[in-house]
């Protein structure tokens, strides 16, 4: 294969590692989802059904289910919430990306947070000490859909991480609308305002504030919060994706191909690492085989999506 078609075909390589549905990103994406004590039967039973609404459309924006940990009821003791933490703080490598979402009741005194679990609570200060165990190489989104959550919200920033708050302040007691419309916002067509099957956290952010402000209006009632966010660049963070990329997380044969791409983008970036000391004929030769792989795996990917009924833009054949 002469020179100006292994470029040609290289170029094409880079262009399906940014294109094919589901991202193709080394980089892990683990998302951790702590519904917290309701107190009454209503509150445990919303607190539940939210979490469980933003797990499953988490496993879409991490391309795996098992990526995505849920804690709630009795396994939400505060042994458990630390346990998850440290676990996350111990596997997640440089370039990864960590979502922990808190739903639930939270409390403050005037000088501390607590987020109210099973048992013994645990302290804003607990909490983020767990999350700076976390290397600052890994990007990091909290959304603290709780109520006084506002007390934490510029405490908890780092450069790497992004908090989102249900509450402006610690002040605002009641219990917050914002946990269920992030919740919805999730798996909304209408949170995407760009359309591109892909849900961001500044979108989805925009989204619930927006609900829980027409909630209030609707309701001819005054506003008992003011969610926040905090931290730089929001949109940096896929909280979810719709269309052909959340079949990733729903389709046994996509999930392996999707795995299969890892594995690609994997000998990719070795082998790119490596050019400069490699002659370009020896550089060809060895990436070749993994660009037609790739080129491969894309094509069979289109097929399964096909017979899912879903096209490669990520719009549901039968709506076309």
């Amino acid at each position: 294969m002469n020179h100006r078609l292994m470029r040609c075909l290289e170029r094409i390589g880079m262009a399906l590692l940014c294109a094919l549905p589901g991202g193709m990103a080394l980089a892990a994406t683990q998302v951790l989802v702590i519904s917290g004590i309701g107190g009454e039967a209503q509150f445990d039973a919303r607190f539940a059904q939210w979490s469980q609404k933003v797990a499953t459309a988490s496993a879409t924006a991490t391309g795996d289910p098992h990526r995505v940990v849920t804690l709630s009821g009795e396994g939400a003791r505060r042994e458990a919430v630390q346990a998850a933490l440290r676990s996350a703080a111990e596997n997640l490598r440089d370039g990864d990306q960590f979502t922990l979402v808190l739903l639930g009741h939270g409390s403050f005194d005037g000088s501390e947070y607590r987020f109210n679990l099973p048992g013994d609570d645990i302290t804003g200060t607990e909490l983020l000490a767990l999350l700076d165990k976390i290397p600052p190489t890994v990007l990091q989104l909290v959304v603290n859909a709780t109520s006084t959550s506002g007390a934490i919200a510029e405490r908890w920033v780092r450069p790497y991480r992004v908090v989102i708050t249900a509450t402006r302040s610690g002040t605002e007691r009641n219990a917050p609308k914002f946990g269920g419309y992030w919740a919805e916002a999730l798996s909304s067509a209408e949170a995407d305002r760009d359309k591109d099957g892909t849900l961001t956290a500044q979108e989805a952010y925009d989204f619930a504030n927006r609900k829980v402000a027409d909630a209030f209006k609707s309701d001819a009632a005054i506003a008992s919060e003011h969610s926040r966010i905090n931290g730089t660049e929001p949109s940096r963070f896929v909280v979810a994706r719709l269309g052909a990329g959340a079949m990733f997380a729903n389709d046994a044969q996509l999930l392996a191909m999707r795995n299969e791409q890892g594995v690609i983008e994997g000998r990719l970036a070795q082998l790119r690492a490596q050019k400069a000391q490699l002659s370009q004929d020896e550089y060809f030769d060895r990436i070749e085989p993994a660009l037609v792989e790739l080129a491969k795996l894309g094509v069979r990917i289109d097929a399964r999506l096909a017979v899912l009924g879903v096209n490669t833009g990520g719009t549901p054949n039968a709506a076309r």
